[in-house]
């Protein structure tokens, strides 16, 4: 059995008065599709993803993406059910989003998108100007978050932003002013941990947060550490008030509520 499969995102529609070809097919185009379909094809964290290639070929425009047949089996499920419900709101943030990219694109130019795998019996979707594959707006809602670890990069010539490396979610980049650089007066990175508290959305369904929509509101000293001398202190305190004082079998009548075992 083959270990390799290939995802296929036919584009159809023209260009002018002339039907759309990988001749009179633009660069940006490309781009953009090249943008959209990592984020299309794997969910979640990407670093352990395996390789994908890629070719054009005529039929109008045809992207073909190569990758692991296990990857193309799920996603293979993934656009039956989005073909299905027409809805998606339960993909993960990446993948809605690219699905945003490519409806957006299709309503503006006309296209018609079919997208499909190369299974025999493949799911397939198609994404054109009468379609809405769109978030639900109802289900995001501006929320608060804290992050805490060491920033790894801040600043930037366009939009100024901090990367933070968290324990549980990686880097996590924040968009910052200019004005909270300038004041700064030491390099922060990669020293102490520092919080960051920021504002973003939150699917109020899944948790998931919106990464690419955090804004800074301000940086925390943040520096745990074990004190093995003041949880010392907290033993011969809990020790001095609770030991000798309390009757066992008072204590777990009362927490039974009178009720026996």
């Amino acid at each position: 059995m083959e270990k390799n499969g290939y995802i296929e995102i036919r584009i159809t529609g023209t260009n002018g008065n002339l039907d759309l070809s990988p001749d009179n097919y633009d660069i940006r185009e490309i781009i953009a599709i090249l943008e959209n379909a990592e984020n299309l094809i794997f969910q979640g964290d990407k670093k352990d993803r395996p390789m994908i290639s890629y070719s054009i070929e005529k039929g109008s425009v045809k992207h073909i993406f190569k990758t692991s047949l296990q990857f193309i089996i799920g996603f293979n499920a993934i656009i039956g059910q989005v073909n299905d419900s027409k809805n998606i709101d339960f993909l993960e943030l990446s993948t809605a989003k690219a699905f945003e990219n490519i409806q957006e694109t299709a309503t503006k130019k006309d296209y018609a998108f079919t997208i499909k795998t190369s299974l025999e019996k493949t799911n397939e979707v198609i994404l054109d100007k009468t379609t809405k594959f769109i978030r639900s707006e109802t289900i995001w809602a501006d929320a608060e978050f804290y992050f805490y670890g060491k920033i790894t990069n801040a600043g930037g010539k366009g939009k100024t932003n901090l990367h933070i490396l968290t324990e549980n979610m990686g880097t996590v980049i924040v968009q910052t002013p200019v004005s909270f650089f300038e004041s700064l007066e030491e390099n922060i990175i990669h020293k102490k941990s520092y919080g960051i508290r920021a504002l973003g959305r939150q699917n109020s369904e899944t948790g998931e947060i919106d990464t690419g929509s955090l804004t800074f509101i301000e940086m925390l000293d943040f520096q745990p550490k074990y004190d093995e001398g003041y949880l010392k202190e907290l033993r011969k305190k809990a020790k001095s008030n609770w030991v000798g004082k309390i009757d066992p079998e008072v204590w777990i009548s009362q927490m039974r509520g009178g009720y026996d075992a």
